[in-house]
């Protein structure tokens, strides 16, 4: 299972939000990836994100595999979705 969203926020995936998802991401038993610009990190490892450096309009794809990966996808999706 995987998604493609888009940063909108204009700080991008900065430290508080890429803690918020680390923490939703941490509830989810499936194996959750962040895929940008072929870079792959756990989305469980708030360094993992943040090594990311995703800036606005930048797209991020969410892969889980697992028994919950279309709720862990759904759920991150919407996470990033509305950042403020």
């Amino acid at each position: 299972m995987e998604k493609t969203v888009t940063i909108t926020n204009a700080s991008g995936l900065h430290a508080r939000p890429a803690a918020l998802l680390v923490k939703e991401a941490s509830a989810f038993k499936s194996v959750i990836k962040l895929v940008k610009n072929g870079k792959e990190v756990d989305a469980k490892s708030l360094l993992g994100v943040m090594s990311l450096a995703a800036k606005q309009n930048d797209e991020i794809t969410i892969r889980a595999e697992g028994e919950d990966a279309e709720a862990a996808v759904n759920k991150l999706a919407e996470i990033i979705a509305t950042l403020s």
